[in-house]
């Protein structure tokens, strides 16, 4: 059965013209960055208060110190696995055109991704809540907390979307052209929980394109959405197609 589905996604890619991937948290699981969602989840664990904008800034400190443990102490030792690196490879073949991400981890760009779409934004740029200064994380000394801007002493954030906060508008115009453009989407790791990111496949779809997805168990796209669905791991899945293309 899944070696069926498995070719008929390389025959979809391989007609392609203009293939796009749309991923979730279920990418990052093997690098080690657990989802935020769920019984293992980050919000099992944290209050996701921390992240609402408002209560941010009124409580600056205690936010930074879960902000540092989850994305910085935690996240910062990960690196990119295969299912990142073959997108990577497919980007440099011209088998795929972007990488829409709801991820804020980098490792698409770290696996080799160029043009990459962060729906949700990165947690590797900081951004002054004043002055709109842009600096990178590894700038930052989290000794010291909370984070403020080397330019104006104002309060900083991580340059990722906090509850409150709209999506990146170039990311959200640049992520719905390019899911307007695609005859193949493939959605990986991601269970369509979350919108207004989720939409970006229907769009896909909406405009005639085969929707590819692979994730180890069926989710918010599967029934309704999808032509193809690989079941299993990412990484394993795209190396295998990566293989017969």
């Amino acid at each position: 059965m899944r070696e069926q589905q498995l070719e008929k996604a390389v025959n979809a890619l391989r007609n392609s013209k203009y293939t796009i991937a749309f991923t979730g948290a279920g990418i990052s699981v093997e690098s080690g960055i657990p989802p935020f969602r769920g019984e293992n989840g980050i919000w099992a664990k944290y209050d996701s208060q921390v992240l609402d904008l408002d209560y941010f800034h009124e409580n600056p400190e205690s936010s930074w110190r879960v902000i540092r443990e989850i994305f910085y102490d935690y996240f910062g030792v990960a690196q990119p696995n295969d299912a990142h690196k073959v997108l990577g490879r497919m980007e440099q073949q011209g088998l795929l055109k972007c990488v829409i991400t709801q991820n804020i981890d980098n490792l698409h760009q770290a696996g080799g991704s160029s043009v990459v779409y962060e729906f949700h934004g990165n947690s590797q740029r900081m951004l002054c809540t004043k002055c709109g200064f842009y600096f990178p994380s590894v700038e930052v000394n989290f000794q010291k907390l909370p984070v403020t801007c080397p330019k104006c002493g104002g309060l900083v954030k991580p340059d990722f979307t906090f509850f409150g906060e709209s999506i990146p508008t170039d990311a959200y115009a640049g992520s719905l052209e390019a899911a307007r453009k695609a005859d193949v989407c493939l959605i990986i790791g991601s269970l369509g929980e979350v919108m207004p990111a989720a939409m970006v496949p229907w769009e896909a779809k909406r405009n005639g394109a085969t929707i590819i997805e692979i994730n180890p168990k069926p989710s918010n796209f599967t029934g309704p959405l999808t032509d193809i669905h690989v079941v299993g791991k990412a990484s394993e899945v795209l190396l295998a197609l990566e293989e017969r293309l």
